[in-house]
């Protein structure tokens, strides 16, 4: 049911018109007299729970239509499915559709139910007044309590995510590090068994004629020097070409260009970001990385610190030969400002920022953290290009 949740309500909207069928039938064997004709009363039962099935997918046209409908169903008296049908689509008007879409059913709910009251008998008006505040209370707030619990699992899904997400990046990180130590040793052990290589060519071509032994024992020492460089290169070439545990073949660095993507996984994570791109041309490649690397830290510090319910907005403008990067958000919301005496989570001082720093300092940059000047929270970072001519 969970899986299908249509078709778990379309079981439950079939229930209800059966139950309805058959106290029209137990009526119809009593021969009561005020019964509406068959031929109105099973189009209008059916049309009563039918709306039931879409009451996740369109729950706000779903409740305004068994409300419409349930006038005609209680009018005709004919069964429970009107009265069960309108606690679901409380129910679920606030748990699907939020506060402020179920205060305004509630209300169209009241308005109606306070017609037909006021036209029924005046002896039975308290106690239907009653039933029906305990009623909408008791919907409202089993679908308070269950509109939390999504929510709440909403944002533990989201948390889990980024922890997964931060997780495989350090990870990343790190055999990024280890690779970059080892192709610093295979630039010393080049560099070294070249030069030793080449000395001894040299000191084997002059010493060839006046000592062959001199020169032969160069010659050995070149053999000796290229086959342990071999095993070396070879050595450390198996690590940088190995793949991942997973396999997962791999993809070029992320440039400039994958902002959108980036900015669409973090508006699925739970950040609304509104992105703005300029004619960013063809930029170098670590430029271009160094821009996207400053603005997926900035976001994660936006979902990591700036509370529920934050938005952010990036703007990336490039002016001759100079970029400007701008993420800012809204924190707790627009104007809340840091209280005096306490810290940011996100001044600087934090690994994140000291990264974001030192990218714009590698390309001459300059990088400008702090509160936003009508609240919240800003990046702004401005990174030169240079372009090999």
């Amino acid at each position: 049911m969970r899986a299908h949740p249509m078709a778990g309500d379309t079981v439950l909207a079939v229930l209800l018109g059966l139950v309805d069928m058959l106290l029209f039938a137990a009526d119809g064997f009593a021969e009561i007299a005020e019964m509406p004709p068959w031929y109105i009363a099973v189009p209008v039962n059916i049309a009563m729970v039918a709306p039931l099935v879409f009451r996740r997918k369109s729950p706000l046209w779903s409740a305004y239509v068994v409300l419409v409908i349930g006038v005609v169903h209680e009018t005709l008296q004919l069964g429970i499915s009107s009265v069960a049908a309108l606690a679901m689509s409380i129910y679920s008007v606030v748990v699907y559709a939020g506060r402020r879409p179920g205060l305004v059913y509630v209300g169209a709910v009241i308005a109606g139910s306070a017609l037909q009251l006021a036209l029924g008998p005046a002896d039975e008006l308290l106690i239907s007044a009653l039933f029906l505040a305990f009623g909408i209370a008791l919907c409202w707030t089993l679908g308070e309590f269950v509109g939390a619990r999504r929510a709440y699992d909403v944002e533990v899904e989201a948390r889990l995510h980024l922890l997964e997400t931060e997780r495989d990046q350090a990870t990343r990180i790190a055999v990024a590090e280890e690779r970059g130590r080892i192709a610093r040793e295979l630039h010393d052990v080049v560099a070294h068994a070249v030069s030793v290589m080449v000395v001894q060519a040299d000191g084997a071509s002059y010493a060839l004629q006046s000592n062959p032994e001199l020169a032969q024992r160069a010659l050995q020492t070149i053999s000796e020097t290229g086959r342990g460089a071999l095993g070396e290169l070879r050595r450390l070439l198996d690590v940088l070409r190995s793949d991942d545990a997973d396999g997962e073949p791999r993809v070029p660095q992320p440039d400039a260009h994958a902002l959108a993507e980036l900015a669409d996984r973090m508006r699925t994570a739970g950040v609304p970001v509104e992105l703005e791109l300029g004619e960013l041309g063809d930029l170098p490649a670590g430029v271009s990385l160094g821009i996207y690397r400053i603005v997926q830290e900035s976001l994660t510090n936006t979902l990591k610190h700036a509370g529920r319910g934050a938005t952010a907005s990036v703007r990336v403008q490039r002016t001759g030969d100079l970029v400007e990067v701008l993420v800012s958000d809204d924190g707790a919301g627009v104007g809340q400002l840091v209280p005096a005496g306490r810290r940011d989570p996100r001044l600087p001082g934090g690994n994140g920022l000291i990264g974001m720093r030192e990218r714009a300092h590698v390309y001459g940059g300059t990088l400008d953290v702090g509160p936003a000047p009508g609240g919240g929270w800003q990046v702004r970072a401005a990174l030169p290009v240079r372009l090999d001519k």
